[in-house]
């Protein structure tokens, strides 16, 4: 059966998230070590520096501490990193398997269990998180016996390039085997999702990244 490339990167990105998130240090030019850089660390194209730079003002280096100290908390919701934020809401494998299948079409409990095979418990506890944080809203569909919808809201359809993006990685880096294609439904070509900077127009990664703390 073929696998989605969503579900093998989340197995990924749910145990490198379940710990801390760590920001490299801060530094306000290329760092030293950049030079021994890795393929990994490097942007095709590109001399290899530090892409994410923390830049505030003479106090950077005690925010940036302080940045990766807050980030050991568990509750990030109050986090000054949107990324951390966005983790607190949707971080686990399962609720983003559950707007995957959200977008795909599903609406009602037994749905999304037979889906996913996850216990009714567990489904409860993440469909209640995410009508919580606003992603999925629930709407009655019968009053005897009383039954619940879950549709996505407009923060949960804005989700949909997130898994994408994800789904992107999970085919390039854990594509063996047999995968989901996605297509668009016009023209029937396979979608290849690309982080773009809606204001430059350049695709994420390939220009330097300097991350500035609030004051």
């Amino acid at each position: 059966m073929p696998t989605c490339p969503q579900s093998l990167s989340l197995s990924i990105v749910s145990r490198a998230f379940g710990n801390a998130l760590v920001m490299p240090a801060a530094h306000s030019r290329p760092c030293s070590a950049a030079a021994n850089a890795t393929p990994q660390n490097r942007v095709d194209g590109m001399p290899p520096k530090c892409y994410y730079q923390i830049s505030t003002n003479n106090t950077t280096n005690q925010r940036a501490s302080h940045y990766r100290i807050s980030m050991d908390d568990e509750n990030f919701s109050d986090n000054p990193c949107p990324i951390a934020r966005s983790l607190a809401v949707a971080g686990d494998a399962w609720c983003l398997l559950i707007l995957r299948d959200a977008h795909a079409g599903l609406t009602r409990f037994d749905q999304f269990r037979k889906s996913l095979g996850i216990a009714p418990t567990m489904l409860t506890r993440r469909l209640a998180t995410l009508t919580e944080e606003g992603l999925l809203e629930r709407r009655r569909y019968s009053e005897r016996p009383p039954r619940e919808e879950y549709l996505l809201t407009a923060a949960g359809q804005d989700f949909l390039p997130v898994l994408f993006m994800i789904g992107a990685w999970g085919r390039k880096y854990r594509g063996g085997g047999q995968l989901v294609r996605f297509l668009d439904a016009e023209s029937g070509t396979e979608i290849k999702a690309v982080a773009v900077d809606e204001v430059t127009g350049a695709k994420i990664g390939t220009r330097a990244i300097r991350t500035v703390m609030p004051e």
